[in-house]
């Protein structure tokens, strides 16, 4: 399925998309195209959108999430051309021509990716507010060291801030997870 938004629709594009002059260089739109979750995706957005607005305002992807706006927290973590990044810091226009995974890109209905299985297994998960970027950086170290170490994974995690759980069930799940110690492995 592809997504296309053209000009005209919703309020993405009032006119043409080159508007000269300085009192309409708020409302100029630029193409943006790119790949989010195995889906083509083509929308016109204006060039200071933040990917982490387009995700969530114009792909309603609500599952990264803007905790501090800057960068530090790591809630808006999703892995761009398989790497990972803060997606309230990154222009989305950055992304032209690229793959996005956000964490609805992770499992399937009912078949949820053996990381976001293990969270659940191991009691990872309290509040919820962090586990999306949380999980999205296990995939981004998991792609990188499908073996680590606590050590490893402490560091992969370090950039992702927890209130609710001390980090100790996250990386428990994430040792269940690669040494198969849990219900699932990282087979799938």
């Amino acid at each position: 399925m592809r997504v296309v938004m053209k000009e005209g629709d919703g309020d993405h594009v009032s006119g043409p998309l080159e508007q000269p002059g300085k009192e309409n260089a708020m409302k100029k739109r630029i193409p943006l195209s790119f790949t989010v979750n195995g889906e083509e995706v083509d929308l016109y957005i204006s060039p200071s959108r933040t990917l982490l607005e387009v995700l969530r305002e114009e792909l309603e992807l609500t599952g990264t999430k803007e905790g501090c706006g800057e960068g530090v927290c790591g809630s808006c973590t999703v892995l761009c051309g398989g790497v990972l990044v803060r997606s309230c810091l990154t222009l989305a226009m950055e992304v032209e021509g690229l793959e996005i995974t956000t964490v609805e890109g992770l499992g399937e209905q009912g078949k949820p990716d053996p990381i976001q299985q293990s969270f659940i297994d191991q009691g990872a998960v309290q509040c919820g507010f962090c586990t999306p970027g949380m999980l999205m950086s296990v995939k981004g170290l998991l792609k990188r060291n499908p073996a680590p170490d606590e050590e490893e994974i402490r560091r992969g995690i370090s950039g992702n801030i927890c209130r609710c759980t001390g980090y100790a069930k996250i990386v428990e799940a994430v040792v269940a997870v690669t040494t198969g110690s849990g219900q699932n492995n990282t087979e799938g």
